[in-house]
């Protein structure tokens, strides 16, 4: 298969999640191999990062950008994981806020926007992150990743547990395509109980949410007026994070991720464990 960007460029824009500023965002070509670029176009030196895990400087509550001259992009997991599946493997992204827009929560809005936008073969191949090792990260509470071995495409096993009877354990396993990720996990919001809202705000932080982009649970009660829009939201939302995450990798990967009661932070984690040994991965 061809590398592909998109064949006409086009904007979006909504708040920001944690400055509530509102945050334009402007989709241009890139040619082959030149990856998935944001651009700071706010700032007089319109820095351009590269969306690489070596390039995330912070996982505490989305995964966050940076440079060399502490430039930064917040919250860019939702748009890489609509990325991913929507096969866009070059793509400059102009960024008018130091976080993107944070749309409904999911990842529904830029997903059915990719899927509008017509694309553009190019004359150089993909190439696919093959993961030939199993290599694992465990933080200090136990809770663990997995990369193994698979060769069909992108295959996520997952599982979260929440005291809430709401959320409890749930878990997800599927292979992540179009079909699946348009249906079930696209849809699903970003979720966190209401202390976690009010002790955020009292910080300063998600000045932009509102029960119009996150699911808010109160102990045993869904605070948004529809309820949820899936019986596995909160779980399928962690996959929909994960995908993102993993395109940091700058590849679409042949691999199987494990994970359980896991995050931005550990995503990162197990990129940097994988491409820390050249033995672990090839590019095909």
């Amino acid at each position: 298969m061809q590398q592909h960007t998109i064949g006409q460029a086009f904007e979006l824009e909504g708040i920001g999640l944690h400055s509530g500023l509102p945050s334009k965002l402007k989709f241009k070509p890139l040619p082959e191999n030149g990856g998935i670029v944001f651009k700071r176009c706010d700032l007089p030196s319109r820095p351009e990062i590269p969306a690489l895990w070596s390039n995330v400087v912070d996982t505490r509550n989305c995964t966050c950008l940076g440079d060399g001259d502490k430039n930064i992009v917040g919250t860019i997991e939702h748009l890489m994981s609509a990325l991913y599946v929507r096969g866009i493997d070059n793509l400059l992204v102009e960024v008018s806020n130091p976080e993107l827009p944070i749309m409904d929560g999911s990842a529904a809005m830029l997903y059915d926007a990719l899927m509008k936008i017509p694309l553009k073969e190019q004359n150089a191949p993909r190439r696919y992150l093959k993961v030939k090792k199993e290599v694992s990260f465990s933080d200090d509470k136990g809770n663990t990743v997995t990369l193994k071995p698979y060769e069909n495409g992108l295959k996520i096993d997952f599982e979260i547990e929440f005291p809430s009877k709401i959320v409890g354990r749930q878990v997800f396993s599927g292979e992540i395509t179009p079909e699946l990720y348009g249906a079930e996990i696209a849809p699903c919001r970003t979720f966190c109980e209401k202390y976690q809202v009010d002790y955020l705000q009292s910080l300063g932080l998600i000045k932009g949410g509102s029960l119009d982009n996150a699911v808010v649970l109160d102990g045993e009660t869904v605070l948004n007026p529809g309820g949820l829009r899936h019986q596995h939201e909160c779980v399928n939302h962690k996959v929909l994070d994960a995908v993102g995450d993993l395109y940091t990798s700058g590849h679409p990967i042949l691999g199987r991720l494990e994970a359980s009661k896991t995050g931005h932070f550990h995503n990162n984690q197990i990129l940097k464990v994988l491409f820390g040994d050249q033995s672990n991965y090839e590019m095909v």
